[in-house]
């Protein structure tokens, strides 16, 4: 099941890592910043009641979204005394996941707004789509991925380092030259028609979003 959960994230733009049970959960999320958890409850070792104590113990207030098949309000309680920001009970539907997913990362409205402009690029973190000067762009998920982050961090300068922690998952190879391709396939995407240029690069530093 998390198999296809972390396929089916990655085709909606989520960059994903998977625990298979409840110590890798807390080891990882130890030493990597992460947005969202999604946490199944039948953890094998400590299970998701206890990972998610834990988590909150330690001071982490990443959101959580339990995920079980025990669906009595008893259990929902428990997972919500645990620090469980939601609770979704199997089966369920794919698309109420992503929703659910979305309106847990807008709990922030500065941080995470539903739309997103700058200068003449708006982007709907709902439907995934980009326009510029009221014109659409095609992009493809990384790409949309990529863009949405350096947006809502716009005018900051964003190391190569952040962007592979928060848009590839543990797997991408740091020495690879993968971040470049895909900040030059988005400038001629955004950028080349346009006079005002939005995509900058500092060099050895990173990249920033914003209008020159």
């Amino acid at each position: 099941m998390a198999q296809v959960l972390a396929k089916g994230l990655r085709e909606h733009s989520y960059a994903v890592d998977m625990a298979g049970d409840g110590n890798a959960a807390l080891y990882q999320t130890s030493i990597n910043d992460y947005d969202l958890i999604l946490l199944d409850v039948l953890l094998p070792g400590p299970d998701g009641f206890e990972v998610c104590r834990e988590l909150r113990a330690r001071g982490d207030a990443t959101p959580v979204l339990m995920l079980t098949a025990r669906a009595t309000v008893d259990d929902r309680i428990t997972g919500l005394d645990a620090g469980a920001d939601d609770y979704l009970t199997k089966p369920f539907a794919f698309r109420e996941l992503l929703a659910r997913v979305r309106a847990l990362l807008r709990r922030e409205p500065q941080l995470h707004p539903g739309l997103v402009q700058l200068d003449d690029l708006v982007l709907d973190s709902a439907s995934h789509r980009v326009s510029r000067a009221d014109r659409e762009i095609e992009l493809t998920a990384k790409e949309y991925a990529l863009l949405e982050y350096l947006a809502r961090r716009a005018g900051q300068l964003v190391s190569r380092a952040e962007i592979a922690a928060h848009v590839w998952d543990q797997s991408f190879d740091p020495f690879s030259n993968t971040i470049e391709v895909y900040v030059n396939r988005l400038r001629k995407k955004i950028d080349e028609q346009h006079p005002v240029k939005l995509i900058h690069t500092r060099r050895g530093e990173g990249y920033i979003l914003e209008p020159r």
